[in-house]
């Protein structure tokens, strides 16, 4: 594949107006960078999410190993320890 693969897209008038609008807000130099920006953005934002739902799985497997542990060492604090 080439490195600067070049492709078109068409856009309805209300989101290339978005685009634009975002190129001035933003002083980007095209659209395309608008673009891309977006694309980051959004690849991130999946990737965050992602990882989330990783922690959450790890944190419900855990959960009751850890319960059990800590009933298991409640009667060290009865102790002074």
């Amino acid at each position: 594949m080439k490195s600067n693969a070049k492709s078109s897209i068409t856009l309805p008038p209300n989101e290339l107006k978005l685009v634009e609008g975002l190129r001035k807000k933003l002083k980007l130099k095209s659209k395309v960078e608008v673009i891309r920006q977006g694309l980051y953005l959004l690849k991130a934002r999946s990737d965050r999410a992602s990882l989330r739902a990783a922690y959450a799985h790890a944190a419900r497997q855990t959960k009751e190993v850890t319960i059990a542990e800590l009933l298991e060492l409640d009667h060290l604090s009865d102790e002074g320890l």
